[in-house]
């Protein structure tokens, strides 16, 4: 695994709970981002991405009135006029299988734990750029490809589209 010089990559950040912002304004800094939109809950967050060029959304799971899934569903539909291949990272303190399922299905790219840590958002960016999934499109879904690994399908292919873009990849195609 490589590290990465991120500082060039726009990163919004959602979540209701300001002081978590501020964390995580701090992991981010770490790593060298200083590009960082914030919101405090999906609804603010879809007006301040018109403007705000992000490469990577980090959302918080609850927040009022939009959270961060039905914000994920929202961007994945590209009718917000967002980049619906932007990378997303959910972050919840709801580990139940129920809930990683609901965040693989609204189109999130990777899904971290609270408590979280520098080293772990790290991960999860880095994850996002050495194994990005390829977006796909059927009739109720359209996001990073569900499967992490490669099986043998059976039956027809019924995917419309595959795309491979990353955060880092549309960094460099601004510079």
């Amino acid at each position: 695994m490589s590290n990465y010089n991120l500082a060039g990559l726009h990163v919004m950040v959602v979540d209701d709970y300001q002081p978590m912002r501020q964390i995580m304004r701090g992991i981010l800094r770490e790593w060298g981002i200083l590009k960082v939109g914030e919101a405090t809950h999906g609804r603010e967050a879809l007006d301040v991405l018109k403007n705000f060029p992000a490469d990577i959304l980090i959302t918080d799971y609850r927040m009022f009135p939009i959270d961060g899934l039905e914000l994920s569903k929202i961007i994945r539909s590209g009718e917000a006029g967002i980049d619906p291949y932007m990378p997303i990272l959910l972050i919840t303190a709801f580990t139940e299988m129920k809930t990683i399922l609901q965040a693989r299905d609204a189109g999130v790219n990777e899904f971290l734990v609270k408590p979280i840590s520098a080293k772990l958002v790290y991960y999860r960016i880095r994850s996002m750029i050495e194994n990005p999934r390829p977006y796909v499109r059927t009739e109720e879904f359209f996001g990073p490809d569900r499967r992490r690994r490669s099986l043998p399908i059976a039956g027809e292919e019924r995917r419309e589209e595959k795309h491979d873009a990353t955060g880092v990849e549309r960094q460099a195609a601004r510079e």
